[in-house]
This record gives C-alpha cells, structure tokens and sequence, in this order.
C-alpha cells in the first residue's frame, strides 16, 4: 500500500481561496462542500454546476451565497463542473472534491 493513500473526505479534499472574481473551482464533476464569505460584499454571489464561466446562467444555479461573513455548508454534486461567482465586493473560499 502507498504511503499516505488518498481518501475522499467529507468537507473535500481540494480547495480555492480569496475568491475575487467569477472563477472556474473544477471544470470537471464534483462536490461542493462548503462555501466561505470572508468579506461581505453589497450583492450576493453564487455556485453554478457549470464547467466555464461563460456558461452561467440561472438555469445551473446550485447556491446562492449570502452577502454575509459566515461559513455556508452545502454538500451538493455537480455534474458539469463547479464555478463559483462572488457578489460585488465579496471575497470567498470554497472546499470541493
């Protein structure tokens, strides 16, 4: 056996830090685990289950994330890919496998 196997955690395995701008998480299927306000903006932001950010639309919107500093568990599958999309001003991390 290898040392230090990989295990799918629960909370995710992987993740994207200080969140600006409309980023592409994973552009392959996934896991959204927990989504990270850690500046509040004026707007709320949101996670589409898309694989390119030119791609989302209200029709892939999976969570909308409040303009509110705080920690936001979702634990939801993607199928196309994960992009997370900030409100203005907001800064974000996300944990996903």
């Amino acid at each position: 056996m290898a040392q230090n196997p990989y295990f799918p955690r629960p909370g995710g395995n992987a993740s994207k830090l200080n969140i600006t701008a409309a980023t592409v998480v994973k552009s392959t299927p996934g896991t959204v685990y927990n989504v990270s306000v850690t500046t509040a903006g004026s707007t709320s932001g949101n996670v589409s289950d898309v694989a390119t950010v030119a791609g989302v639309a209200a029709g892939n919107l999976v969570f909308d994330i409040p303009n509110t500093v705080g920690n936001y568990p979702i634990t939801f599958p993607c199928f196309a890919g994960i992009v997370v999309t900030p409100g203005t001003g907001q800064v974000l991390s996300v944990s996903y496998n």
